[in-house]
């Protein structure tokens, strides 16, 4: 029973390194901003996931309040059916979302720019 165990926690120590050699560099890449806050995303994440979805990391600040006091950002893993138009976060602040849902950007446009954006370069890359 231990032997197993062992051998499992080895794997994952030896590949450690190895995933952090194959993670690309952080490119923020700013939307343009709007009344609602700013919004990047990272052009190092952009890849397709195990499900063949186009996945990207974000980052969303929301604009000051108004009293002029700075609101905590949240960090989102996306994924971005190009398609279609459509977005669902599968991970907010590193928390994994339960069966998280299709979206339309509607009327917000920072996700609306990021999904344009995020699908041209995948169109770019090949991934789209």
């Amino acid at each position: 029973m231990i032997k197993p165990i062992l051998k499992a926690l080895l794997a994952v120590v030896l590949l450690l390194p190895l995933q952090a050699a194959l993670a690309a560099p952080v490119e923020w890449i700013e939307v343009p901003a709007t009344a609602e806050g700013q919004q990047w995303w990272d052009s190092g994440s952009l890849r397709l996931n195990r499900r063949d979805e186009l996945t990207v990391l974000s980052r969303f600040t929301p604009a000051a309040g108004e009293d002029g006091e700075l609101r905590a950002g949240q960090l989102y893993v996306m994924a971005i059916d190009c398609g279609t138009s459509r977005f669902r976060d599968l991970q907010v602040n590193g928390l994994p979302r339960l069966k998280p849902e299709w979206e339309i950007a509607a009327d917000d446009a920072l996700i609306g720019s990021v999904i344009n954006e995020v699908c041209l370069a995948a169109r770019e890359r090949g991934l789209a």
